[in-house]
């Protein structure tokens, strides 16, 4: 996200009882970033983590931080980036075995408020 000009306001913070894990910032734009990380896709990709009690949860931290916040953003938005093991983790000349291999996926608006 840094790379893509914006800022990284809070990491790991509590509103409303609830962990945001990113709070980014680019202009007047907020984005509340939910990381989602798995060793196995035994239960499924990461982000299918995300279901609506989880986002949820997470508007309801966005909300509380909206009002401690006021006059702070105009425009909000709900990501999800997804963090998983890639392949079987077998040794590769690129990737020694001990070595695990990642993927990184940036669902952008991934969720919405609703309003």
């Amino acid at each position: 996200m840094i790379e893509r000009g914006y800022r990284i306001e809070a990491q790991n913070v509590r509103y409303g009882g609830v962990e945001i894990d990113l709070i980014a910032r680019r202009g007047a734009l907020v984005v509340f970033v939910e990381v989602k990380t798995r060793r196995t896709t035994r239960f499924g990709p990461p982000e299918l983590a995300v279901d609506g009690r989880k986002q949820a949860r997470i508007i309801r931290a966005a909300q509380a931080w909206s009002h401690q916040h006021r006059g702070y953003a105009r425009n909000i938005r709900f990501d999800v980036v997804a963090c998983s093991v890639v392949g079987d983790r077998a040794a590769t000349r690129e990737y020694p075995r001990g070595q695990d291999r990642w993927t990184i996926e940036h669902f952008v608006a991934a969720f919405d408020a609703g309003d």
